[in-house]
């Protein structure tokens, strides 16, 4: 990263800043940052060496809520996974929690030790455990300093925990400079990043109360694709993206946007960009996939290695099939949703 970049990205950075602390316009974002002192306070000595041997899930399992924690959500999503052996994960975050080690060999030793724990739930307990040393690392700010055209340039073959350091680095020397906190500086870059709109717009546009539910059912087939993706037909050739301490191929953040889903093939060189059409339009939503699939083959693809993209539809219409005409690489399925309410199995009241 040149001094010239980090300095552009240090100054909208800071132009961000200084127009949310003098306007307060963002309710999400000033929460968060209002909520700083007491979330700390709550989990901190949780998080702390001497403490861990004694967690128990459901105080684990309590952080990983967005109403507890207050800056996450999503975190909760591997919770059972994580907790599966506690015995195991307190073991785990004693190593992570361990100060006489280089946060490289610590972060190296835990990143595949417990199944479901990646770099988002790692670096947001170290950040409770050390605030002001420590800061995060998740598919939102990696997605900020893309965007920013900040994001470090790892030497090929470095270990998850030695590409932490040098996030970390990076992330405490903006804190410094703007002057601000590492909680606040997580925060800010959610203004940075993409974010989801209660209130889907098409144009000028609003989407109807019909409509506005069929999102929130997206919404959860997103979620239940990431999270079931091996019972799918999808599973019988690719396999979700996984690279060590980052197993979210759900949303992976890139330069240009997140990408919805994110897979390999399981025997050709090939990869996957799966989108599901939401509010946008089919142009939208066609130059969108296109535009990850060029940011995939240039960022992530060998050079053998093709790039394909799906799309995965609730309805089709002719101008998007003439739309994927014209992308061969393209394709497109649909869904459906269904809800039905059943009378409960009779029971025996003798």
């Amino acid at each position: 990263m040149t001094t010239e970049n980090y300095n552009a990205g240090l100054e909208r950075l800071r132009r961000l800043y200084v127009g949310l602390k003098d306007k307060g316009s963002d309710v999400d974002y000033q929460k968060i940052v209002q909520s700083r002192d007491i979330t700390l306070a709550q989990f901190k000595e949780v998080f702390q060496h001497d403490a861990i041997k004694d967690i128990s899930k459901e105080v684990f399992k309590s952080f990983l809520l967005f109403k507890n924690n207050r800056h996450w959500f999503g975190l909760q999503r591997h919770g059972n996974k994580m907790c599966a052996d506690i015995n195991k994960l307190r073991a785990t975050l004693m190593i992570l929690l361990d100060e006489k080690k280089s946060i490289q060999q610590r972060l190296d030793q835990v990143v595949e030790a417990v199944p479901g724990m990646g770099k988002a739930v790692i670096t947001a307990i170290l950040l409770f455990a050390n605030p002001g040393r420590y800061g995060v690392w998740n598919n939102t700010s990696e997605g900020a300093l893309q965007i920013l055209d900040l994001w470090p340039n790892f030497e090929r073959g470095s270990s998850f925990g030695g590409r932490y350091e040098q996030v970390n680095q990076l992330l405490n020397r903006l804190a410094r400079d703007l002057g601000i906190d590492l909680w606040t500086l997580d925060a800010l870059f959610w203004e940075v990043s993409e974010k989801d709109d209660d209130t889907p717009v098409i144009g000028e546009v609003v989407i109807t109360n019909d409509e506005r539910q069929r999102f929130a059912l997206e919404k959860h087939l997103h979620e239940f694709l990431w999270e079931n993706w091996e019972k799918t037909e999808l599973a019988q050739e690719w396999a979700l993206y996984d690279e060590p301490g980052k197993p979210e191929a759900y949303e992976y953040p890139t330069k240009v946007g997140r990408i919805d889903l994110l897979a390999k093939h399981l025997r050709l060189p090939r990869w996957l960009v799966v989108e599901l059409k939401r509010g946008q339009s089919n142009d939208d939503t066609v130059g969108q996939v296109l535009r990850y699939i060029g940011w995939v083959k240039n960022n992530l693809a060998k050079d053998n290695e093709e790039v394909r993209g799906l799309i995965i539809a609730h309805d089709v219409d002719e101008s998007l099939l003439y739309a994927l005409s014209a992308a061969p690489n393209v394709e497109l399925l649909l869904y459906e949703v269904s809800f039905s309410l059943l009378k409960p199995k009779p029971i025996d009241l003798k």
